[in-house]
């Protein structure tokens, strides 16, 4: 029977094979952990930078389209507005949209969707026929308060309902709110200037 001296050196190789057995497997482990880790990442760096369908990009484009007019109307407005009241929706109206312009833009560059940079051509010349408008404030309300703001929300409702994106979805829901209150102040100012 062996001495405890000899037990000890029978001992050692046996225990550092263990040791080192044990520090290889967490080894493995650490590595592998990375490599989850890693795989993980690129994957939601994939989905949050996912291009958008053909339905969302439709809303996005469109949004842009509206958003730029709305911009440009109130500008429109806050030049050639008789009334005061209407001058300072106009001036809502560019605060509001250039806001909402810069979400869409963020959102459309991170689902990979190009935006209009010019308002569109048939928008282009409902401005122009309300520079040359004999009742500038009731018609601005009229056309950009009213039928515009209303095709809006209908847009945006939808987006919010239909969208194929979470991100696209809250946009809409964001911005209702914003839409409504638009169409609400210039039903307002219509019946204070009388239609």
């Amino acid at each position: 029977m062996p001495d405890g001296i000899t037990w000890y050196w029978l001992a050692v190789p046996l225990r550092m094979a263990v040791e080192a057995r044990i520090f290889l497997h967490g080894a493995i482990l650490m590595k592998l952990s990375h490599l989850a880790a890693a795989a993980f990442s690129v994957a939601f760096i994939a989905t949050a930078h996912a291009q958008a369908s053909k339905k969302d990009q439709e809303f996005l484009t469109q949004a842009a389209a509206g958003g730029l007019y709305e911009v440009e109307a109130g500008k429109l407005a806050q030049g050639k507005a008789s009334s005061d009241r209407v001058k300072s929706f106009g001036s809502i109206l560019v605060k509001d949209h250039e806001i909402a312009n810069d979400e869409l833009k963020q959102l459309a560059r991170s689902k990979e969707v190009s935006l209009p940079t010019a308002i569109p051509a048939d928008k282009q010349l409902r401005l122009d026929e309300l520079v040359i408008a004999k009742n500038f404030d009731r018609e601005f309300l009229q056309e950009v308060g009213l039928d515009d703001h209303t095709s809006d929300i209908s847009l945006f409702e939808k987006a919010s309902r239909d969208s194929d994106d979470s991100a696209v979805q809250a946009f809409a829901r964001k911005n209702l709110p914003m839409l409504k209150a638009h169409r609400k102040q210039a039903e307002s100012l219509q019946n204070s200037l009388g239609k």
